[in-house]
């Protein structure tokens, strides 16, 4: 199919999803989560946390309570990954889910449903009903497509399946995460057709540009330097492509690095990215994590060092 027309000149929303930092014990780096939160709000991305860039799927209910705590203390708008940790097998837990939404909007968030086995096992239609019912005692939230490259539980909807989300007004948005241009390509097409003011946030860490063409953003990608693609992002809104593309070269080069095979250990190149920034002081990951080689700290070093160079 043909890639649907440029956009120029449009304000890009950008969400980022950031990374919770850990120390050499293993611990949770809280020091440093918020000093990022916080840069990353500066920077003028909205924050999700509790998502797989922040371990969310792996961390402990207390964990995933304090992380939500410090961002809702923040009084701003934030989204936040509402988990199920089930099994392969195991029933839709629309229950959980609820109260995971609950806990979420107590501290000021809006959730986005994160991938379970029990959701995605659900037929086309009862996939649609779940989300319906998810929403009934909240006033919003996201829908999330998610690739088994990030989690084994990750699904992509059919077309049939996104179209009838939009249908439902409390879903304001949803995070595709296929990594297959021509699948966002075709999203975009039956939003603008059904819902024009519906937010399409790629997750699409390795086509950034797709922003282009009408998406905006839900990356991983984003929370290795949320100033540089805030630079970005105003450079399209005014119409300096120049700078856009210079800004958006360097971070996609940025994006095939650290998001090629295994995709989970992107975490780590963020941390090392940040640490070599001076963000972070330590680039440990949670434990059970994949690592990168120590190699990737040259490369990362160097774009970090382009990134500076274009003020980013």
């Amino acid at each position: 199919m043909n890639a649907p027309p440029v956009r120029s000149g449009r304000t890009i929303v950008g969400m980022s999803a950031v990374l919770l930092p850990f120390d050499e014990s293993g611990a949770i780096d809280w020091v440093g989560f918020s000093r990022h939160l916080g840069a990353t709000v500066a920077a003028g991305l909205v924050p999700a946390v509790n998502m797989d860039t922040g371990f969310g799927p792996l961390l402990p209910p207390d964990a995933k309570a304090g992380v939500l705590a410090i961002t809702g203390r923040l009084g701003i708008p934030f989204l936040a990954g509402a988990h199920v940790p089930d099994l392969a097998g195991s029933r839709f837990a629309l229950d959980t889910y609820r109260s995971e939404f609950d806990r979420i909007t107590a501290d000021g968030g809006t959730p986005i449903v994160f991938p379970s086995y029990g959701l995605a096992a659900l037929g086309d239609d009862e996939l649609v009903a779940a989300h319906l019912e998810l929403g009934r005692d909240v006033d919003e939230f996201y829908a999330f497509e998610l690739g088994a490259m990030f989690h084994p539980a990750g699904r992509i909807f059919s077309l049939p399946v996104f179209e009838s989300l939009l249908a439902e007004p409390k879903i304001v948005g949803l995070k595709h995460s296929s990594l297959d241009r021509a699948q966002e390509w075709k999203r975009l097409a039956v939003r603008d057709r059904v819902r024009p003011d519906f937010l399409l946030l790629t997750g699409n860490d390795l086509a950034i540009d797709l922003v282009i063409h009408g998406s905006d953003y839900l990356l991983g990608l984003s929370t290795f330097a949320p100033e540089a693609f805030a630079a970005r992002d105003a450079a399209w809104a005014i119409g300096d492509e120049a700078r856009f593309w210079a800004l958006n070269d360097v971070l996609q080069y940025l994006g095939q690095l650290a998001f090629r095979p295994p995709v989970p250990g992107y975490r780590h190149d963020a941390a090392m990215f940040l640490r070599l920034r001076g963000r972070l002081a330590c680039d440990a990951t949670h434990p059970d994590s994949p690592r990168r080689p120590d190699s990737d700290r040259e490369l990362l070093a160097d774009i970090a060092q382009r990134l500076t160079d274009l003020g980013g």
